[in-house]
């Protein structure tokens, strides 16, 4: 049976079965991630659920403003006449008995003659004006946290019938289904009023009892117990499978191998399914975080790279000051003798050093400034010369202008070859050398010590090398931007690509 990898970066690998597999769960955890949403999102947008359709609505302050005045329709089916069992929800039966006495109302109209003079119709009118009354001081939305929607309809009706807000909601309503606006404004218009900007509103209201726990009813268990049905028994038989394949691995141990599966059979905290969710389906390859993760990390390194430096710097430079101030290169010049010096090596890394510094002076920086060297040296004789008593004499002789100059030419020249040959012979292999260079090594260092003890000597090192480290604080490390960090990452993304241009 041919194998596919699942996992680009690992030694894992699955039959096409197991490939089928892990696709398959993994589309079933993000169908019952979708009903945990609109669970969980139900509520608050039942009532485009409920109409389907949005009103755009905008209020600050005292300023309010629809956009625009008829909403603008999305869907034509109800999914709560379906889904309102699931919460428990039921009609409100005051604002669902107020709507069938308008349907009524709107029966009756329809098949008399002259209904304005028919008596079933000024009785239902007398109805919907108590309702209405009834309604505004008991306020049947209360129950279902909908305090707005109520006082969206008093204002609706306010401005139709007195054209401002700034009325009484209750003479509104009673004005409304008064007989004689009926007779002054036509039946149709009134009605299609209704329907359009109230009934809408009212159809909104429900009820909701709540359980024996205290909380409102709540049926989506039934919906979720057959998908955690079958998240449990995969999670079952793959731990089984991972303690049979894997030496010293028991169920337990297999369960946690893949601990965010578990989120999956928690009843509470459903949206934490997300976790599960987004790993199974970039395991098996259904969507590519790799790029979500890339950026992830790099925000995240850019936002604390530059406090972490910042503060592991300056805890560094600290340390070091706080031991400066408690005398720590005092101690150590005062007692040298004291401080046991390891050599793991049996070399004497400061001659060499000094070595290859030489070396570097005698084969090529000297040989470059040799006309430097040898004016310099020519100056620094001819003004001895001149300093000295008998030069106004010397001056005076036939003759000795051409002799100085020689004469300081070549002994320039002279000096500058004793230098070089010098140091070319402290570079010549000659152990008896070499030993007699470390001692003057050793010595000087030893020197520098003693001399270096005077009390006077190290306070100064020392207010100097604290006053040092606090500038370097000030004027390098705390200069230190989330934009230097950002520029370094992008730096860092060049070089991969062009590692990775290049490799291919």
């Amino acid at each position: 049976m041919t194998s596919i990898k699942l996992f680009p970066n690992s030694r894992i690998k699955y039959t096409r079965l197991q490939y089928f597999f892990e696709k398959l769960i993994a589309l079933m955890i993000l169908v019952n991630y979708g009903f945990v949403v609109y669970d969980l999102t139900y509520i608050s947008l039942r009532d485009f659920w409920l109409q389907g359709r949005v009103q755009l609505y905008f209020k600050i302050g005292t300023f309010e403003k629809k956009i625009p005045k008829t909403p603008i329709r999305v869907l034509s089916f109800k999914l709560t006449k379906y889904y309102d069992w699931v919460k428990g929800i039921e009609p409100n039966r005051d604002t669902e008995s107020y709507l069938n006495t308008v349907n009524k109302l709107k029966n009756v109209i329809d098949k008399t003659g002259d209904p304005l003079r028919d008596q079933k119709i000024n009785n239902l009118l007398y109805s919907l004006r108590q309702q209405s009354v009834e309604m505004i001081e008991q306020n049947p939305f209360l129950v279902a946290d909908k305090i707005g929607t109520l006082e969206r309809i008093k204002n609706k009706m306010r401005e139709h019938i007195f054209g401002s807000k700034d009325v009484s909601a209750k003479e509104s309503f009673e004005l409304f289904w008064d007989q004689n606006n009926w007779q002054k404004n036509r039946l149709e218009n009134e009605l299609v009023f209704f329907d359009d900007q109230i009934r809408p509103l009212l159809e909104t209201n429900y009820f909701r009892p709540v359980g024996e726990n205290g909380e409102p009813i709540n049926n989506f268990g039934l919906i979720d117990f057959p998908f955690s049905l079958i998240f449990c028994i995969e999670i079952i038989v793959r731990s089984w499978y991972i303690s049979r394949r894997h030496t010293g691995i028991n169920w337990f141990d297999a369960m946690l191998w893949r601990w965010y599966d578990i989120l999956l059979l928690i009843p509470i905290f459903r949206w934490l399914r997300i976790i599960p969710l987004i790993i199974r389906l970039d395991k098996s390859n259904l969507i590519n975080v790799k790029a979500i993760k890339k950026q992830t990390s790099q925000g995240f390194v850019a936002g604390i790279a530059r406090e972490i430096t910042e503060t592991v710097v300056i805890n560094v430079i600290n340390q070091v000051q706080v031991s400066v101030q408690k005398g720590t290169i005092r101690n150590i010049l005062q007692k040298p003798n004291n401080n046991v010096y390891i050599n793991i090596n049996n070399v004497n890394e400061t001659a060499e050093i000094f070595k290859i510094i030489s070396d570097l002076l005698v084969e090529k920086i000297i040989p470059e400034i040799r006309p430097e060297v040898e004016m310099f040296i020519e100056y620094n004789l001819k003004k001895t010369l001149i300093e000295t008593s008998a030069y106004p004499n010397l001056e005076k002789l036939p003759g000795f202008k051409f002799i100085e100059n020689q004469l300081i030419q070549k002994i320039a020249s002279q000096l500058y070859q004793g230098l070089s040959k010098g140091l070319r012979e402290v570079l010549i292999k000659d152990p008896k050398l070499d030993k007699l260079f470390n001692k003057l090594v050793d010595k000087f260092r030893q020197t520098m010590i003693i001399e270096l003890q005077d009390q006077q000597s190290i306070e100064h090192i020392e207010i100097f090398l604290n006053d040092l480290l606090e500038k370097i604080k000030i004027n390098y490390v705390r200069r230190l931007s989330a934009e230097d960090f950002e520029q370094i990452l992008e730096q860092t993304r060049t070089l991969r690509q062009e590692a990775k241009n290049t490799g291919s």
